[in-house]
């Protein structure tokens, strides 16, 4: 990934840094399995917080990216705003126990932590396993709907041979 931002994670939320800007679609190289082209950009925001003296980092992003419709294999726009808290375990022992507690969620501090993987992380997760368009909005669907007088179906045929009996 082209522009690293490393920041060391317990004292950027202990100072509540925050760091904000926007990242070309096309650097979140772990992305792109999931994208039907890599063209645009997303704005983010990573602010440091102390919640109930727990140092918490505050993700947000936002924009839009194109997915992969299951119904169709079209392609299908995702709006994505994504807005994550992560508190911050100081060693392995602490996120164990904390890790029990499935209702929050909890990374290992790193004093060089890689922010802009860490949001590709949060995008990647945030994901719809199955993205699909609306039935309505399907091109698989549309493709068959509509008038279909005057046009030969698959079903004439037996329609019509269901009327010589």
């Amino acid at each position: 990934m082209p522009g690293h931002l490393i920041i060391d994670a317990i004292d950027f939320a202990r100072n509540a840094g925050v760091h904000h800007g926007k990242i070309s679609i096309s650097e979140l190289g772990r992305l792109q399995d999931y994208l039907v082209g890599n063209c645009g950009e997303l704005k983010y925001t990573v602010a440091g917080t102390l919640s109930k003296g727990e140092p918490v980092l505050q993700i947000t992003v936002q924009g839009s990216i194109n997915l992969q419709c299951q119904r169709c294999l079209g392609e299908l726009k995702h709006v994505l705003d994504v807005r994550t808290d992560l508190l911050l375990a100081s060693n392995e022992s602490e996120l164990s126990r904390i890790d029990e507690d499935e209702s929050i969620d909890v990374i290992l501090a790193r004093s060089d932590m890689d922010v802009l993987a860490l949001i590709e992380d949060e995008i990647i997760l945030s994901l719809p396993i199955s993205p699909r368009h609306r039935e309505s909005e399907c091109a698989i669907i549309t493709v068959g709907s509509g008038d279909t007088a005057g046009k030969k179906t698959p079903f004439s045929a037996l329609a019509h041979l269901k009327k010589l009996h």
